[in-house]
């Protein structure tokens, strides 16, 4: 189906060149227009009631996005489409040159977004309001009219007279959860007395209590209870001392009430996570780097709680199994859009771009500052807007190098979690092998935008592109393949690295395959036939399990990334020569480890005094077993056995028979 685009030079302000599009498939533009939101109203209106499919309509513009739908409505259309060309490409120093880059743009812009998976969260406005007596008193009186409020003071406070909600006093001990599904335990807690002439006073107390509410409002002026509290929703943190904040935290709680769609930001799939085995923990980034605690351990895996995830990314592009996987939108989606935008502008004649990777709050509003105020974007540079980059990890970077732009730079905002952002940018450059390519920009005004951006250098030249299909593993040694070709040797790469190989101490190394049995990804593996440690590693995930299992510290591990073949298949790490059994000639065990033993045990232990004894050491299992039966002192021997009584037995015991 063909989209109609609807195009205006906003006052002329910007070059909108017609060829620019001719390379985008399925796109009807209109001619270039110059004041649709003001002059040339009546031609808007005109455009979308012409529409062929007014649903395929998109406008070239977002500023006056409120206009157009407005527009739409009145004429009982749907809402169109909109696609910023201006602030990304039209208003630039370099704008005359932006043709390919608005291909690519366009592109991007038009391309089907993946349906957001969704859960509702239901608040049916139960508020609990903690702080000192005059704020939390206050915050209550005005929220009563919309919320069923309670109000918890401190051990001590006077019973005040308001009975337009409810007032407890006693110590908060312990909260948890989410908007909707908040869980507090009160220590010490006194409820009113209503009874009596008087004053009113609080009753006993008592420790214990549990209570549930939808909303939390902390006017405490202390410590948040959750770490990160601007991502905890229906947690509303204020300052009471200062008027403006508590104001607007008592605005947003009166809001919410009823239910909300929240996405489902996260996928797991438990089976492959290698967060611990046989009570051994292994990887346990994505624990450490969750700004909200949604993330904990249960059992060999670990769980997400959807209601306290804050969608930010950081353990997706952390996790080395792929066991959490981003699904707003999903990483094939990411790749397909990175793919596409780099093959639109090289269909259109450009060549050698940068992406810009950007949020869609505070890195758009810089592009539009330098868009209006400095020199804009270079024609070179392609924005994509993401709603969070913090998740934006080593495989989607190494995507868009193989995918034809030349380098990446990362809009990161003052509230972005760097947490993984910094680790992965690191990875990253050791496995492109340029550090200039890859970036994180952290401008504080529009100018330093422009000027990282204008001077930005690069290594690397566009290598014939690739489809980044599969996983983020997969897609990130295909990267590398194509940007590095064949190498000699392994890529070193730093500490803690997802890729890497392991090195085991022959000479301490027993083959007792516990490493074996408890690798999560398969990477170790043994030898039915033969005493043999194999590996494979290319499955390796350096989670660090095998090294905490082995009972001979035999194994440390080598973050690395292999390229050649061999990595893809099992390669035999260490082998030994089996010992055959002195009876059948069965080969069992490993011939160092039985002589070992041997050595320890023969004359000198109880069990192994006597020559016969000894020799069945060097036994298989069933001969072993045998030799135990027929031996003098037979272990497997019991008393003898009672004789079996039969009903004759019975008879001849009976008088009257």
């Amino acid at each position: 189906m063909s989209k109609t685009l609807i195009l205006c030079n906003c006052s002329k302000s910007m070059p909108l060149n017609a060829e620019a599009f001719d390379s985008i498939d399925n796109v009807q533009c209109t001619k270039v227009h110059t004041d649709l939101c003001g002059a040339q109203a009546q031609h808007a209106a005109e455009l979308l009631q012409a529409s062929v499919d007014p649903e395929n309509t998109c406008v070239a513009c977002t500023q006056e996005q409120t206009f157009f739908s407005e527009l739409a409505d009145d004429l009982s259309l749907p809402e169109p489409s909109f696609i910023d060309l201006r602030n990304r490409a039209g208003w630039s120093d370099e704008a005359e040159a932006a043709g390919p880059k608005i291909a690519a743009l366009l592109a991007d812009g038009l391309r089907e977004a993946p349906a957001t998976k969704t859960f509702d969260v239901t608040s049916e406005g139960l508020c609990l309001i903690i702080g000192h007596e005059e704020a939390a008193l206050a915050a209550a009186r005005q929220l009563s009219e919309f919320l069923s409020v309670t109000v918890l003071l401190s051990p001590g406070s006077d019973a005040p007279e308001d009975r337009d909600f409810d007032v407890i006093a006693g110590q908060l001990k312990k909260a948890a959860g989410a908007l909707g599904n908040f869980s507090v335990e009160i220590d010490a807690l006194q409820q009113i007395d209503p009874s009596g002439r008087g004053a009113l006073t609080f009753g006993e107390a008592r420790n214990g209590a549990k209570t549930t509410c939808d909303i939390l409002l902390d006017l405490r002026g202390e410590t948040s209870l959750f770490p990160a509290p601007e991502k905890r929703e229906g947690y509303l943190l204020a300052d009471p001392k200062s008027r403006p904040a508590t104001h607007a935290a008592i605005l947003e709680a009166s809001h919410l009430v009823g239910t909300f769609e929240k996405p489902l930001y996260l996928s797991l799939e438990p089976s492959i996570c290698a967060h611990s085995r046989a009570s051994q923990t292994g990887c346990t980034k994505c624990l450490d780097v969750c700004p909200t605690s949604a993330i904990r351990p249960a059992g060999d895996h670990i769980d997400i709680d959807p209601n306290i995830c804050a969608g930010c990314g950081s353990c997706s592009a952390l996790c080395p199994s792929g066991a959490i996987t981003y699904d707003d939108p999903p990483v094939s989606a990411l790749f397909a859009r990175i793919n596409a935008m780099a093959g639109a502008y090289r269909t259109a004649g450009g060549e050698a771009p940068r992406l810009l990777v950007h949020d869609r709050a505070f890195g758009a509003e810089l592009i539009a500052l330098a868009a209006r105020y400095d020199r804009g974007l270079p024609a070179k540079v392609i924005p994509m807007d993401l709603e969070r980059v913090s998740g934006f990890g080593h495989a989607e970077m190494l995507a868009a190098l193989s995918s034809g732009f030349v380098g990446v730079d990362v809009l990161a905002a003052p509230t972005t979690d760097r947490g993984a952002l910094d680790s992965e940018l690191l990875l990253a450059q050791a496995l492109s092998g340029d550090t200039n390519a890859l970036r994180i920009l952290d401008p504080a005004e529009p100018s330093v935008l422009c000027d990282a951006l204008y001077s930005a250098s690069s290594g690397l030249e566009p290598t014939a592109p690739i489809l980044p299909l599969g996983n983020r593993r997969q897609v990130t040694r295909l990267a590398v393949k194509a940007l590095r070709g064949d190498l000699d040797a392994p890529l070193p790469l730093p500490e803690n690295a997802p890729y890497g190989a392991v090195l085991v101490d022959k000479d301490a190394c027993t083959l007792c395959l516990s490493c074996a049995s408890l690798c999560p990804a398969g990477a170790l593996g043994d030898n039915p036939d033969k005493p043999q440690l194999r590996f494979q590693e290319d499955a390796c995930l350096q989670c660090g399990l095998c090294t905490h299992v082995c009972p001979e510290n035999a194994i440390s591990l080598v973050p690395q990334l292999n390229t050649a073949d061999a990595a893809l298949s099992q390669q035999v790490v260490h082998e030994e020569e089996p010992f055959d059994c002195i009876e059948c000639g069965t080969p069992f065990g490993v011939k160092s480890t039985i002589e070992r033993i041997v050595e320890k045990l023969e004359g000198k232990h109880a069990m192994f005094a006597t020559s016969d004894a000894a020799r069945m050491i060097r036994m298989c299992d069933d001969c072993r077993v045998n030799a135990q039966f027929h031996q003098q002192n037979n272990p497997f021997a019991g008393d003898e056995r009672p004789q079996v009584r039969t009903s004759e037995d019975y008879f001849t015991k009976r008088r009257d028979h």
